[in-house]
């Protein structure tokens, strides 16, 4: 379109170093999290520690997400063709709403875990539980810090962290009923802390359910306001009026507007010029990809068209 990029625009810095930073980070997360799901596994098979094994498959569904954002991350880059005009930017977005159901189903489980284990606890070792609970919160830990610098400009990578940070509650959680059941052999307290961990996990993961449902279905993708982008539209020189505004997200980092400009009929020679003076401002807005429609005030465009 061959506008200025060069602004300090704080989202959406897709340079080679920032692709290199969180391909690294899903790839050792990945890493990091598989081992870890294997270890805790075993110690939960073995010591029958439910909290362990629940953990687990908790921990091998945050595999699975980051499997999945690495790969639409991956695609997100590939070239547009003439079957996928817009490339597979909105791989990003599929990938998002379903690592917010795949969060949302093991919170599920846990729940469901908890409340039949409230009425029959099982005796395990405390101290164990413990040890394998906290090599979770700095496995988790360590994982999330990867993904810190760029999740608000990515919900694909606000996913991956969302999935860390709670995984990493989680373990704190086991550590704290793994120390009390030492001291007090209270084997109910693994259950209780499971359900207040669950109701943390739920007021976390609605928001990013919600924006990714939102995106999924062409919402305005949160932050943008119509109002101050038509407000913005209508302050460029030679716009009198604007309809047909339509704002989507291309991806979870880009996003698109459409729009019909009435300009007065002396102004369409200069209409070129409108179009860089506003694309510019919409970059600010966080709009990266904008067509314009020119309609002539002379023109009577039909009341139906107008309105939309």
């Amino acid at each position: 379109m061959g506008h200025d990029h060069s602004h300090a625009h704080h989202h959406h810095d897709h340079g080679p170093q920032k692709l290199d930073h969180l391909n690294t980070a899903f790839i050792v997360g990945i890493v990091l999290n598989s081992a870890f799901v294997v270890v805790e596994a075993a110690v939960g098979l073995i010591y029958g520690s439910l909290s362990l094994l629940t953990d687990a498959g908790h921990n091998l569904s945050d595999v699975a997400s980051l499997a999945l954002a690495l790969l639409a991350f991956k695609l997100s880059k590939m070239k547009a063709s003439d079957t996928y005009t817009y490339g597979f930017r909105r791989s990003t977005i599929v990938v998002s709403l379903l690592n917010a159901v795949i969060l949302v189903a093991a919170v599920g489980i846990i729940a469901y875990e908890a409340i039949l284990r409230i009425g029959h606890p099982q005796p395990i070792p405390g101290v164990t539980v413990a040890w394998v609970a906290f090599a979770g919160i700095l496995v988790n830990g360590v994982t999330a810090w990867l993904f810190m610098k760029d999740k608000e400009k990515d919900l694909n990578v606000k996913g991956a962290y969302m999935h860390m940070a709670v995984d990493a509650l989680v373990s704190l959680g086991v550590v704290v009923s793994g120390l009390i059941i030492y001291f007090t052999h209270w084997y109910w307290i693994d259950s209780v802390v499971s359900l207040i961990i669950v109701v943390v996990i739920m007021l976390g993961t609605w928001r990013l359910l919600m924006d990714s449902i939102r995106l999924e279905f062409d919402g305005v993708p949160d932050g943008i306001k119509i109002n101050e982008i038509r407000s913005e539209l209508l302050k460029a020189k030679g716009v009198l009026d604007v309809h047909h505004l339509h704002v989507w997200a291309l991806s979870t980092t880009e996003n698109a507007l459409t729009a019909h400009l009435v300009i007065p009929p002396d102004q369409f020679t200069n209409f070129d010029q409108i179009k860089n003076d506003l694309r510019h401002r919409l970059l600010h807005l966080d709009i990266h990809h904008s067509t314009f429609e020119p309609e002539f005030a002379t023109e009577q465009c039909e009341a139906k068209q107008c309105t939309l």
